[in-house]
């Protein structure tokens, strides 16, 4: 990967501060949305750029000095430090030998043809529609990613990195005697093109369609408070939402989780849930080898048998504790400073048998797919909507349910917990914060809660 200029040239930039750096970037991509048929909103291209940030110390305080430009030169980093800290020496510090990544994939999208991505889409909207006359409408969109970024910082890291992702969202409307009603689908992970070199796409736009006509004969959710159990087909949103934001530092330190502030090594949870954050994992959507300030990956246990074990830093907020950032400095791109974000968040798997889960459920919700979700991060409180749920009754699965949602605080969910599975299943999604997004994964096994508030009909 060449990626800007010689190293040692952008050491002055870099010299006479507690902590800077230079983050190159340069980004690849192209889009397509199908809708009515039509594949439009094609898009593609390429942008490249430099993030200078310094630390510093005042007072107390962490300060810090950033900015950027579509130049990646050195001239440009050295124009950034004049114009955000004047007082550079003329000589700064020596790189170390620089440390390459290359991305690896079996089918680098970026020698697909387009026609060949245009054809997957409207190959989606065909198998969609072929279930039954009732499927109204199809949106498929498409998009593939490749990013290249270096780090060189003041402790003499020169830090390379490629990553490759491709993703695939299918959104199906089915309408008849109760309306319209929606399924859908999303597959994305690092990997290229070879993600849906196979049966994989259409089969998700099938399980998309299929849902959502399900739902047109499905009766409403009943309302009310009850157990509820997320399978670990439902994916990790319920994780991400209701604990993972509070657990980034910053909001800690802001004040602004006061569920979390202050407890570490305190139980926080039930002596079954662990919650681990890993940006180590092979192909998940959120993972990296080095963050984007070049600290090293590294698997982080936040939540170990119930206890509140840690929070996921970045160099800014370890600074303001004297401690070391556990690798979690992440940034949309060189064009915005990194703060602390998840990567892949999961619950660890346990030792109940998902079957029997269901079974010793009397009456309640069981949750397969979960939809879109909010959270108050100051007040923990949830709403989720819910994409596939079915009634359980005497321990069995009765029949599907539509238009229900889940609706409570993150950490008394989470407290209530008494049931979880030896399972794991997994949900990518992009995460946004401060105006930033960037690519997550996040994770569950089969969980239950015996008491939960189900939206949906009071009949």
């Amino acid at each position: 990967m060449n990626l800007g200029g010689e190293a040692g040239a952008y050491g002055p930039a870099l010299a006479g501060t507690e902590y800077g750096e230079v983050f190159l970037e340069r980004t690849s991509w192209t889009s397509a949305r199908l809708e009515d048929g039509a594949v439009r909103d094609i898009g593609t291209g390429t942008e490249r750029g430099l993030g200078l940030r310094l630390l510093t110390r005042e007072n107390g305080r962490v300060l810090t000095l950033f900015g950027s430009s579509q130049d990646t030169g050195p001239q440009a980093a050295a124009r950034l430090r004049k114009r955000l800290k004047p007082d550079a020496p003329e000589r700064g510090p020596g790189f170390s030998p620089a440390r390459s990544n290359p991305a690896r994939c079996r089918l680098d999208p970026a020698t697909i043809p387009l026609a060949r991505k245009i054809a997957l889409l409207h190959a989606l909207d065909r198998a969609a529609r072929e279930l039954s006359p009732l499927v109204r409408q199809v949106t498929a969109l498409y998009g593939d990613r490749t990013i290249d970024t270096r780090v060189l910082n003041s402790d003499r890291a020169d830090l390379r990195q490629s990553r490759i992702s491709a993703t695939l969202s299918i959104s199906v409307v089915a309408e008849h005697g109760t309306g319209l009603q929606t399924g859908t689908e999303v597959l994305g992970a690092q990997r290229g093109f070879e993600l849906f070199d196979n049966d994989a796409a259409p089969a998700a736009a099938c399980r998309a369609a299929a849902r959502a006509l399900a739902k047109l004969n499905a009766p409403k959710a009943k309302a009310g408070e009850m157990p509820v159990i997320l399978a670990a087909a439902a994916g990790g949103t319920f994780i991400h939402e209701a604990i993972g934001h509070s657990l980034e530092v910053d909001h800690v330190q802001e004040g602004s989780s006061p569920a979390y502030g202050g407890k570490e090594g305190k139980t926080v949870a039930p002596e079954t849930i662990t919650v681990i954050d890993d940006p180590t994992l092979p192909f998940q959507r959120g993972s990296f080898i080095f963050d984007d300030e070049g600290v090293d990956a590294q698997t982080t246990v936040l939540v170990q048998n119930g206890v509140l074990k840690n929070f996921l830093y970045d160099r800014t907020t370890a600074l303001r504790e004297e401690c070391a950032s556990n690798g979690h400095g992440r940034r949309e791109s060189f064009a915005s400073r990194p703060i602390p974000r998840m990567s892949n968040i999961y619950i660890a798997p346990g030792k109940d048998d998902p079957s029997q889960i269901i079974r010793g459920m009397e009456r309640g919700l069981l949750v397969t797919r979960m939809g879109g979700g909010q959270v108050d991060t100051a007040s923990g409180e949830f709403v989720f909507e819910v994409d596939e749920g079915w009634r359980v009754e005497g321990g069995k699965v009765r029949h599907l349910v539509r238009d229900a949602n889940l609706l409570g605080v993150g950490p008394e969910a989470l407290r209530s917990i008494d049931r979880v599975g030896w399972d794991i299943g997994w949900g990518i999604g992009t995460c946004g914060k401060d105006g930033q997004n960037v690519a997550v994964s996040d994770g569950q096994p089969t969980v239950r809660m015996p008491r939960l508030v189900v939206g949906g009909s009071h009949d």
